[in-house]
């Protein structure tokens, strides 16, 4: 390429971005507004949030796996009136307390939750390690209980 060309090519591209800036923009629709931080987050239109009672009782009887009953749960259920019970590791705190009041027919004041990771094993020459489980520690309203024998029984 010779000078002249080389000069007359930036000049060119000057020339069309002034004749962009001095043109009137046309107008544009005006852009809906948006939340104050949407950064990292999942927007969901209220129209699609999942209904809460669209959750299947599959669903729900699904979420409890079993009780976990030991010397601490056991001490818990009489002095505070609260069940443990092992739970699916998706399953949150909404989900075990609607799953235990359709279960059992009580009323539960307060769930907590806590994960547990496995622990390494030893097999032999094997390194194994155990499963991560969930548990639900749940409060019962006062003079709700739950009998699992009964239950069993049913």
């Amino acid at each position: 390429m010779s000078a002249a060309k080389k000069e007359a090519a930036p000049k060119a591209a000057k020339a069309e971005k002034d004749a962009a800036v001095k043109a009137p923009k046309a107008e544009k629709a005006p852009k809906a507004a948006k939340p104050a931080s949407t950064k990292g987050k999942k927007v969901v239109d209220i129209k699609d949030a999942p209904n809460k009672s669209a959750l299947s009782q599959e669903r729900l009887i699904s979420v409890l796996i079993a009780p976990h009953i030991t010397e601490k749960t056991s001490l818990a259920m009489q002095n505070a009136n609260t069940y443990s019970f092992r739970v699916r590791r998706d399953a949150t705190k909404p989900d075990v307390k609607a799953a235990v009041e359709l279960m059992f027919n009580v009323k539960v004041a307060k769930v907590a939750v806590v994960n547990e990771t496995g622990k390494s094993r030893r097999f032999g020459k094997l390194q194994g390690r155990t499963q991560d489980i969930k548990k639900a520690y749940v409060r019962l309203a006062p003079g709700q209980t739950i009998d699992y024998e009964a239950k069993l029984k049913a």
